[in-house]
């Protein structure tokens, strides 16, 4: 590269290019980030080289990153997960780790290892992908299970291992007559570090994001925020550990305080695009040719860690109270290797521990196991059934528990979901007496609502066999109370096939999958958003004189007519959904200059529908008109209000305004 701002346009170009192909692939953008980089780097086409330019920006997307993580450590969530986080996530790592050590002695005949080489390549493999697998169990529902605790328990105590192994492997690469004394000085300045921060500078740190939040800058509050997490960054470096040490402690420091959720929001695209740059830069270190040279060794190094953490992970989830089934699943869930695995290689690399060509080794097989680990998390149940003996029998023990539920009952309401919603609606029909059954996954939650005497089993209504147990064939209604539309299609669509005449009520967020749930065979879908500008009209309408008959008439003809009044609104440079949601449907004005071609033809005309659009209302002359017919004929100076999406709403005004 011949300047920063070429190096930076390459990555760039490539980031984007790269996340869109593994976006349409349903794969996870890490993946996609990774390849690209691979595909630019010096070691393929050569558009990027690994210089020291990439190597800062690298830098800054991991301090980003652990500054995240810094602000998700709390305290009380890990006494209430302590037994998961530091039994089962501190055994895996420690036992990895040690478990290298044999494994390094048996790599002796390709490549020299010493011990501190094997201990800090076992810290590697050790990690797993948070970003993959957290990604891929929320999609899935699976957070709230028992193997989805079991992972994000181990997940947590991966990211915190870091912070001690970033400080450690510099330690290993020094003399071994030296290592006592580096670790112990490495210790001293880390309890330094800890408390200056946390005796000192908590309380300041609190009073002055007060101040800073008082002065009501977005743009100061951000400046702030970059200034106390790169300013702990610089002074971890100062004392010799490292800048992401300092970004950890910045995010522990700022999660004490009444602004960390505001914090987590200006972090997050810094962050994001920091990393994204980071996994390019990762990728550009692997030469292809040295992994084709050693594919079988990269292949070795591949399976044996997978098998080795997938057996590990379910035997110490055996260990501590999981059913086998569950087991397999936590153990798949963690069998990859992660994104801090790359961290540490990279920080090994540098120091010159490990053979360079070893590392090219290493890296190939952890991309690889990550490419597979989408795969392994969605056909994880399938293989627990395979091999866990009684998985089957458990799983019809709880069908049978829900069958037991719904056995006594007819006519009654299914409702998927047991949240705050799900209890309130089964609140409502018992007061009216009518039965229902509750399906829900968090285990904890239908523990104690069960004990209370609610009508809940753990079940996922997601599945064919939990809505037939359930009592599908003599429900009356059934009600989706989450408002996860993927998860919504999946429960319409057994429903589809089992009673395709059973009502369906879903909730959604927005009115954005309206369409989509209706056409799945939703019965009705209730926008939480709309509803609640509903409910907020109704009030407003009453207090300001309208008579209640009036305003209840209003909202049913808009409820009847399926939201069609109040679907779409004028999007501002507030509505962050634009980013991600571009096909909602939104409101859009169009002012006909005196040579439009619209003027002085009819609505009717213009075909408009064919490309999706409609007319909701035109003003003239300071009138509105809702609901304008096919014979309005347009004049200059109307303003007309469109509806649709916005690459159809662009189309439109082309065609109303082209001269």
């Amino acid at each position: 590269m011949h300047s920063p701002l070429d190096l930076a346009l390459v990555l760039l170009a490539a980031a984007v290019l790269g996340v869109v192909m593994f976006r349409m692939l349903q794969l996870p953008p890490m993946l996609g980030y990774l390849a690209v980089g691979i595909l630019i780097g010096p070691h393929a086409l050569g558009l990027a080289t690994d210089s020291q330019q990439t190597k800062y920006l690298a830098e800054f997307g991991i301090v980003f990153l652990m500054f995240t993580i810094g602000l998700e450590f709390s305290l009380a969530k890990l006494r209430s997960m302590r037994r998961l986080v530091f039994g089962l996530g501190g055994s895996q790592v420690v036992l990895t780790m040690l478990a290298w050590l044999p494994f390094g002695w048996l790599l002796g005949w390709a490549f020299e290892l010493s011990w501190q080489a094997s201990l800090a390549l076992g810290g590697v493999f050790a990690m797993s992908s948070t970003a993959i697998v957290s990604k891929m169990l929320s999609e899935r529902m699976e957070l709230a299970t028992e193997h989805g605790r079991n992972i994000f328990s181990v997940l947590l105590f991966q990211d915190l291992a870091v912070v001690p192994l970033l400080i450690v492997i510099p330690a290993l690469s020094r003399d071994p007559a030296e290592l006592p004394a580096a670790l112990g000085l490495a210790m001293i300045k880390i309890a330094a570090a800890l408390t200056l921060i946390f005796v000192l500078a908590q309380r300041v740190v609190s009073r002055w994001f007060h101040v800073v939040a008082a002065r009501r800058s977005q743009e100061l509050f951000m400046l702030n925020l970059l200034l106390v997490t790169l300013g702990m960054a610089a002074l971890t470096e100062r004392l010799g550990l490292s800048m992401a040490l300092g970004a950890f402690m910045a995010g522990m420091l700022i999660a004490e305080t009444p602004y960390r959720h505001q914090v987590e929001e200006d972090i997050k695209p810094f962050r994001d695009v920091l990393l994204g740059l980071f996994f390019v830069t990762i990728g550009m270190l692997l030469d292809v040719q040295v992994v084709f040279d050693h594919i079988w060794l990269v292949l070795l190094l591949l399976v044996v860690p997978v098998l080795f953490k997938l057996l590990l992970v379910a035997g110490l989830a055996r260990l501590f109270g999981s059913r086998p089934g569950v087991a397999i699943r936590t153990g798949l869930g963690l069998a990859q290797g992660g994104e801090f695995g790359f961290v540490l290689l990279n920080q090994i690399g540098a120091l010159g521990l490990v053979d360079p060509v070893l590392i090219q080794v290493i890296l190939a097989s952890m991309l690889l196991s990550m490419l597979a680990a989408p795969f392994l998390i969605q056909y994880s149940e399938a293989i627990s059934l395979r091999f866990a003996s009684n998985e089957w029998l458990m799983q019809s023990l709880n069908m049978t528990r829900i069958a037991a539920q719904s056995l006594q009952t007819e006519k009654h309401a299914i409702i998927c979901g047991y949240g705050r919603n799900g209890q309130n609606l089964a609140r409502m029909l018992e007061r009216e007496g009518i039965s229902y059954v509750a399906l829900d996954l968090d285990p904890d939650r239908v523990r104690e609502a069960a004990a209370a005497g609610d009508t809940v089993v753990y079940g996922d209504g997601g599945r064919r066999e939990a809505l037939i147990a359930a009592g599908i064939h003599r429900a009356a209604a059934l009600i989706i109370t989450y408002a996860n539309t993927p998860s919504a299609l999946k429960v319409l669509h057994h429903v589809h096939e089992l009673e395709p005449g059973l009502p369906v009520i879903v909730r959604t967020v927005d009115d954005a999958d309206l369409d989509v749930l209706q056409r799945a065979g939703a019965t009705e879908v209730v926008p939480e958003i709309v509803e609640g500008s509903l409910m907020l009209a109704s009030h407003a309408l009453v207090l300001l004189g309208v008579p209640l008959r009036r305003v209840v008439r209003g909202v049913q003809q808009a409820r009847d007519a399926r939201y069609s009044l109040l679907r779409g609104y004028f999007h501002g440079r507030d509505d962050e959904e634009d980013m991600i949601e571009h096909d909602t449907v939104r409101l859009h004005s169009v002012s006909l200059p005196l040579d439009a071609s619209a003027v002085g033809q009819r609505l009717g005309s213009l075909g408009l529908e064919h490309i999706g659009v409609e007319v909701t209302a035109v003003r003239r002359r300071g009138i509105r008109a809702f609901d304008p017919q096919p014979e309005t004929v347009f004049e200059p100076g109307d303003i007309v209000v469109l509806r649709g999406t916005p690459e159809a709403l662009e189309a439109a005004e082309r065609r109303i305004t082209e001269r």
